[in-house]
Formats: structure tokens, C-alpha cells, sequence
């Protein structure tokens, strides 16, 4: 059953907006000014691609948003199924069969103070859906490395990502396609991605500690490895190891399985592009069968 009331109905649209049981045109949408997302980030978030009316990964992004709001003391008021539904409802009404979706959970609205808000305050739920696809995996990806100054609680989805966009912007600057933080000499994730590397014939990439955001296309890529027999190492790898790969792997709900050709101006990987492409293709293979409606 949906759960939201008071819904303006669209036949179809390009790009749609919804906040707490409304929705419509995105650029028609409005939300409180004292939404707590609006002061504080004071919430969590998800993003996934649908085609073909199927939201690929559903069930583990939901498990991830549900896991980040508890570490963050936000009682999300759905349940995962309820939540689940009104997503599917909102992709009936949209015109492409292959959609980008992004939502999110505040802690809720109520007048600018640090400590959370008094007994009664409800979250607040915003999605939107744009088109979106997901390409066969790149190959050509040009990366920078960027010293990791981010708060040490990177495995919640928070919606505080003032750091990763000034380190997104230094990418642009320099004419690359993402970030690979770093917190001295180890290499953690990237601005919106994860990192991995082949070296050796093995798959390596960092744990599911604090440091990295337990990602959802990096969780896929250790089954696909599995599936292949493919070895896998989650232990912490060096800048040095990074530049020495036999190929960099960056992952992500658009990227997919990317690969990367440059790294501080440098070129990098193109030493197992067979073993990559077996991994990229899989992957491919299991989005494309996942989500054939």
C-alpha cells in the first residue's frame, strides 16, 4: 500500500520531486527551510539506477540507509517494504525506461538548535528521479589523489559532503573524472566512488571499516570475484601499490566496474585489461539481467 496522501498525479514526467507524501515537476517542489537537512546535513541517503521498471540493488541500498540512519540515532518512519513501495510508485509515473534515483532521510524539521530536536519530530523523506543510464563500463577514467580530511565516520551515507565536493571540483580543475582520497599514505576511497585494484590476478581493495563507505557496487564486485575465482584482499593497500597496479578499478551505482588510464597525470593500469574485462563484463551481464523488467 502507498503511504502517501494530498499527491499531485502526473501521468508521466522527466524529472520528479517529492517531499513527505507530495510530488510533482522537481523545479515545482519546495521544502521547509528548517528541514534539518538544510542546516545541519542532519540525514542519510541513497542512490540507485531502475531500468526497465526494476531498481537494481534495491535490497541492499535499503539495508545500507537503514543501517546509517541507526548509527546516526534517525528513526526513519517506513519500514523497508513501505519505503520500497512508494520508490516503485514514484518509477511508474516517470517516461524513461532507464531512471537515476536518489533519496534521502532528514532527522526531521524544527527550529536551528545543534542538539536533535524534542520527542514528536518525524523524519522527512525527499526523492528524486531523473533518466539516467548505466553505460558498459569505461576503461579511460582519470583520476587525482587528494588527502582524506573527512570526518572519521565515512561508512554513514551522510548527507555531509562539503569535503567531497571541493575535492570533486579539484578533479575538474584538472580536466580528471574523480578523486582518490588517501589519509597519509593508504588509500581509501573516492569523492562518490570506491577504489580497487588488480594486482597480480588479485582483487584488492579496502576493508568495510570507518575510513570507506561500505559501497554497494564494491560489495557486487567481491561476488562477482567470487563467482570467477577471482582471489580477493580487503586489507589496506599504499599510494605506491595504487600507481603499481595492474589496473585501477573505480566502482560505483553509475560507474559500474570503470577503470582507470591516468593518475596525477600519470598513466596507469593497462597490464591485465583481459582479467578486467572478464570482471567488467560479468558485472555488466548481472545489471543487465538483473533489471530486464
Amino acid at each position: 500500500m502507498i503511504l502517501y496522501t494530498n499527491i499531485r498525479r502526473y501521468i508521466s514526467m522527466k524529472v520528479l520531486g517529492y517531499y513527505n507524501g507530495v510530488c510533482g515537476p522537481l523545479e515545482e517542489m519546495t521544502v521547509p527551510m528548517n528541514d534539518r537537512a538544510c542546516y545541519f546535513g542532519d540525514g542519510v541517503y541513497e542512490a540507485a539506477m531502475a531500468r526497465n521498471g526494476v531498481i537494481f540493488g534495491l535490497d541492499e541500498h535499503m539495508d545500507r540507509l537503514f543501517n546509517s540512519a541507526g548509527l546516526l540515532d534517525i528513526q526513519i518512519p517506513y519500514t523497508k517494504k513501505e519505503l520500497a513501495d512508494i520508490l516503485y510508485d514514484l518509477l511508474g509515473k516517470m517516461d524513461d525506461s532507464e531512471i537515476f534515483i536518489y533519496w534521502q532521510i532528514s532527522r526531521g524539521t524544527a527550529m536551528r538548535k545543534h542538539e536533535f530536536p524534542e520527542a514528536g519530530v518525524t523524519a522527512n523523506l525527499w526523492i528524486t528521479m531523473k533518466p539516467g543510464s548505466c553505460k558498459e563500463p569505461d576503461s579511460s577514467l582519470k583520476l587525482i589523489t587528494v588527502e582524506d580530511t573527512r570526518f572519521f565516520h565515512c561508512n554513514i551515507k551522510t548527507l555531509n559532503l562539503l569535503p567531497n565536493v571541493m575535492a570533486s571540483q579539484k578533479a575538474v580543475a584538472a580536466g580528471c573524472d574523480e578523486v582518490v582520497f588517501h589519509r597519509g599514505d593508504i588509500v581509501t576511497e573516492c569523492a562518490h566512488s570506491n577504489v580497487s585494484i588488480l594486482k597480480d590476478g588479485v582483487f584488492k581493495t579496502h576493508p568495510t571499516d570507518h575510513f570507506i563507505l561500505p559501497g554497494i557496487t564494491r560489495m557486487h564486485l567481491i561476488q562477482e570475484c567470487k563467482k570467477l575465482l577471482i582471489p580477493v584482499d580487503e586489507t589496506p593497500f599504499t599510494l605506491e601499490e595504487l600507481f603499481d597496479a595492474d589496473e585501477i578499478i573505480v566502482s560505483s551505482t553509475s560507474k559500474l566496474c570503470s577503470a582507470a588510464c591516468e593518475l596525477d597525470g600519470k598513466p596507469v593500469g593497462g597490464k591485465d585489461t583481459a582479467l578486467l574485462r572478464k570482471l567488467q563484463e560479468s558485472y555488466y551481464k548481472r545489471y543487465l539481467e538483473t533489471t530486464k523488467g
